[in-house]
């Protein structure tokens, strides 16, 4: 399998910071979702202020800065997707982040999850293409090796529940079979989503922190599929609860 030919080479034939450049004063640790009605609501809340832009074919997409009890978060919409999310977070590297907290919905395997319940990975099994380019090829890969304790102690000051497992990684949602979900199932995993492996294998080969939780949306574990808050409108006053607790979490690791 070409997946298998993992190169270690550190070097590539044009790496990021031929893309990017330094920017100063560019804050250390960044906060994103997945969401643009989320991100809007968090840049308004926050008064952030735009410092740099990401860019690519599709257009310009920009990256504001907030002060939240006086400290600096970058926060920013991610692309969707395990290749696309990890070209951005190169050139976000370049330009000077070092941590990133990521949240954003995943689909749930287990019909008793409740709707936006936080899922905290602690492994993905690798059903995408990107993270062999900066791993070795393996079935799973270790997810949040830091801060998970201290993002649980957060979760209870703030009265949330969670949940912590397995996370099933794939690139083609409209190829979550039944027979596949109820393989992943069957391995351990309790939702799917379509970046949690490829950034994490990101964080490991540039020695960055990336902390990923969920909030659960759309059920995968019935005859038909449950599309509960999955929209981007939907619940949105509850979600951006959450983007604010992923900013406190940011801010609690720079004390």
């Amino acid at each position: 399998m070409i997946l298998e030919e993992y190169d270690e080479t550190k070097t590539s034939t044009f790496d990021p910071h031929e893309v990017e450049n330094v920017i100063e004063g560019f804050p250390k640790t960044g906060v994103t979702c997945f969401s643009k009605e989320l991100l809007d609501k968090l840049v308004t809340k926050f008064n952030g202020k735009e410092i740099a832009q990401n860019s690519n074919a599709n257009g310009k997409f920009p990256i504001y800065k907030i002060n939240y009890e006086g400290v600096e978060i970058a926060l920013f919409m991610s692309f969707v997707g395990a290749s696309v999310s990890v070209v951005q977070y190169e050139e976000l590297f370049a330009m000077g982040l070092e941590r990133v907290i990521v949240f954003g919905t995943c689909g749930v395997l287990n019909r008793e999850i409740d709707d936006l319940a936080i899922i905290i990975p602690n492994s993905a099994v690798r059903d995408e293409g990107t993270s062999y380019h900066y791993i070795k090829s393996s079935r799973e890969i270790e997810v949040n090796p830091k801060y998970q304790e201290k993002f649980i102690k957060l979760l209870k000051e703030h009265n949330y529940s969670y949940i912590v497992g397995k996370v099933w990684t794939t690139d083609a949602p409209y190829r979550e079979t039944r027979n596949k979900v109820l393989k992943r199932k069957e391995e351990g995993c309790i939702c799917v989503d379509m970046e949690c492996s490829a950034l994490s294998a990101l964080a490991q080969f540039r020695n960055k922190e990336i902390f990923q939780f969920f909030y659960a949306a759309d059920n995968l574990d019935s005859a038909e599929w449950d599309q509960r808050s999955l929209g981007n409108k939907e619940r949105l006053s509850d979600k951006e609860m959450i983007g604010l607790l992923a900013i406190k979490f940011a801010t609690s690791l720079n004390k």
